[in-house]
This record gives structure tokens, sequence and C-alpha cells, in this order.
């Protein structure tokens, strides 16, 4: 299994801390974002990582090739960083994932290493990581069917019929990313989708039979960090055991 990591944006909301620096590269505790993923991958034996880089991809590079020179890094350059959104990294990464079991994870968090250990615990093949709490407009929501797998996933579906926040990790397996590759296909080179967030193509692919179960790990920390309010609360709230 590997790890795909999307870290090519641009952050603006979190300006002026990324003004010289990517937003994977801000540093909570004594690590920054990137680190304490990387740190977490290793925690379950995932060394084989690809970085989808964008805005001030040098500085990533440097990093990860001074920091965890135990990794095998590809890493994927979107050049179109700015005009486009987490989709399109995700699909530059075809090559590397196309029909492979893989990790997915969002390089804006700040998180517990013990979510990835209860992902892969979890023997559903395709799992979503979900905390619940009160919910606002900026989450990506889940609603779950009677079947108890993931029938909506959005920033827009009904805060009411929601269970609670997918926190951007997500265990897929082959078939899965068979099928999302095949879907992001048509979305960004028919549709000219590029600049969505990729859970438009995981709802798209529900009516197809392809979708989650959710592991539940509300009480595991995790933070998005979107906003220099999300970065200044997360180094206020994050566990001392994780500092």
């Amino acid at each position: 299994m590997k790890a795909l990591i999307p870290a090519a944006g641009m952050a603006t909301r979190l300006r002026p801390l990324t003004d010289d620096r990517p937003k994977c590269l801000l540093p909570i505790g004594e690590r920054p974002l990137l680190g304490r993923a990387l740190d977490a991958l290793l925690s379950v034996d995932i060394a084989e990582v690809v970085i989808c880089t964008g805005y001030l991809a040098e500085q990533i590079r440097a990093y990860v090739s001074k920091y965890y020179p135990q990794f095998s890094v590809t890493f994927i350059h979107n050049a179109v960083y700015d005009s486009t959104n987490n989709i399109y990294s995700l699909y530059l990464m075809r090559r590397e994932a196309e029909g492979q079991d893989v990790i997915l994870l969002d390089s804006d968090i700040v998180f517990d290493p013990a979510i990835l250990h209860r992902l892969l615990d979890n023997k559903e093949p395709n799992t979503l990581a979900l905390n619940t709490h009160a919910l606002g407009e900026e989450e990506i929501k889940v609603v779950l069917g009677e079947d108890r797998h993931v029938k909506e996933i959005s920033k827009t579906c009904s805060i009411s019929e929601a269970v609670g926040e997918s926190i951007g990790i997500e265990k897929m397996s082959a078939a899965y990313t068979a099928a999302l590759y095949r879907e992001m296909e048509r979305m960004i080179e028919r549709e000219g989708l590029a600049n969505v967030f990729y859970e438009r193509a995981f709802e798209r692919l529900i009516p197809q039979g392809h979708t989650f179960t959710v592991t539940d790990t509300t009480d595991l920390f995790a933070a998005e960090l979107d906003t220099v309010e999300d970065f200044n609360d997360a180094k206020q709230k994050i566990p001392a055991f994780l500092y």
C-alpha cells in the first residue's frame, strides 16, 4: 500500500503564514504538518508516498529529502496549482495510483496517528475517517444510506442529515482507485472540472456502486487548517502527547 498526498495549493486563506512556505510546512508544535503525516505513515509501515506539489514546490522536495530519506517518494508537479483544485492534483497521480490500494491523505490536517491504525484495522476495503461534532458550512459532510455506506459527501449536503465530517483521510482498494480514475478522466478531460474538490468524484461513483463505509475517529484528535484562526486553534487544542 502507498500513500497519496496532494500538497499543491496556495492556501491563500492562511496568509500571511503561507507567504513564504506551503501550508504543509506550517509547524504545529515541534513538527510541520507534512512531517507529522510522514511520521504517522511510518507508524503503520507505509514508506511509499506520492506527493503532488505546486506552490513553493522546491521547499517540499528539500524538506522530504533532508528529513525523510527512508521514504520512497515520487513527486508529481501540478504546474497549474493556482487555477485548479485538489481533484486535479489527485488526477495527476494517476500513473502511480490507479488500480492500487492507497491511503489518500490531505496535507492540511494535523491528526493523531492512531487514525491511520484504525482505518487499516477496519476490514472494509474502502473506508474514510469520520468525526462527529457540530457541523457548519465549511466541513465536508457525510450522509449515510440505510446500508450505512456513504450516500452523500460534500460541503453542501444537509447538515441535519449528516452524521459527521470527513476529515480528509481515506483508505481505497485497487478496485475503487480504478473506478475513481476513470471517473476523474471524464470529469477533467471531457467536462473541464479541474477546479472542484475530489469528493465530487466520490459522489459520482456512488450510483455506480462504488462508495465508502465510515470509520469513527471522533475520539482521536484531528484538525484541518484552512485559516489563521484554524491554525491558532489547533496549536491550542492539540493534545500534549502529540505536541
